[in-house]
This record gives C-alpha cells, structure tokens and sequence, in this order.
C-alpha cells in the first residue's frame, strides 16, 4: 500500500516539528490531533498554540485532512516565525538602545573631565596672575582650538596677560 501523506506535509513547506494523535473514538468515528510546533521559538507563548482536532471517518479523514489542516498549520507556522523575528528586533534594539545609551555617557563624561581641565586651568591662571607671575598665567591659559567655544575669551585673556609683561631690554618701555 502507497500513501502520499509524507509528500503532503513536506508540500506544506513549513518549518517545525508535528505531533499527530490518532485514537478510535467509535467503530466509524477517528479523532486526530494534530500539533504543529517549533521548539526553535524562545517565545514562551507558542505554547499556547492549540492543536487542531479533527473527528470523521476514515472516508472522511483521507479525502479532507491535508485540506483541513493546510492552512492552520502554515498560519501557525508564520506566527512562529513572526515570534522569533520580533524576539531577535527586540533584542537589537536593546543592544542598540544600551550602545546609544553607553555613547551618550561617554560623551558626557569627556565633556565633564574637558570642563573640568577648563576650569582647573582658568583657576590656576588667576591663582598666578594674583600672584603677580603674568608669563606663567599666561602659558596656563588653555588653547583656545581645543575649546572653540571659549576661544574670543581664553584670546582676550592672553592678551591681557601679556600686556602685564615687565618690558624687556629690546622694546621701549610703556609709558604710564
């Protein structure tokens, strides 16, 4: 005896693993149960998949299973591939939202430790302008190219300074 059942699940093209029951409910009545899963899907809800039940006689089950189960079988099995496609966007979307997350600290903290070296150094230029050593404050003024947007001031700064210098011995000295 040749069946073509094995040829009719493998036309389904689905992906996944089957689990058919059949039991004798009566003399003329047959109940199968057919299960179609994928053990693949980390999703806990494919468990909730039903299995479909079928109840006719054996006339009836030949001419009708495969056009009974076709198309629930091929609805479960792109729900199964939907589940497992949403659980791994998910997944790179978290990935993704920690990168963002971790660049944006990043950033955040070199522009911290940047201010800080900022300050720091603005601190000790008046800390030695008090001090009356102008030419020091003035070479611990920051480089204005590294910080553009204090630049017109770490500028006017320096110019400052250095109009303090002592005249030297080459240029006439400031007349006050």
């Amino acid at each position: 005896m040749e069946t073509n059942f094995f040829k009719s699940i493998a036309a389904l093209q689905v992906s996944g693993a089957w689990s058919i029951n059949i039991t004798n409910e009566n003399a003329d009545t047959w109940i199968v149960s057919v299960l179609f899963y994928n053990d693949k899907v980390a999703d806990d809800a494919r468990k909730k998949v039903p299995p479909l039940l079928l109840r006719g006689t054996t006339a009836e089950l030949d001419g009708g299973f495969f056009d009974a189960i076709a198309q629930p079988v091929q609805e479960t099995a792109a729900l199964f591939t939907n589940m497992e496609a949403y659980l791994k966007s998910r997944e790179q979307a978290k990935l993704a939202s920690k990168m963002e997350k971790d660049k944006t600290e990043k950033a955040g903290k070199e522009k911290t430790d940047k201010q800080k070296k900022y300050d720091d150094a603005l601190k000790k230029v008046d800390e030695l302008e008090a001090e009356g050593k102008f030419k020091e404050a003035w070479m611990k003024v920051p480089n204005a190219q590294e910080y553009p947007d204090a630049a017109e001031f770490l500028q006017k700064r320096k110019a400052s300074l250095s109009a303090q210098f002592a005249p030297d011995l080459f240029n006439e000295p400031k007349s006050e």
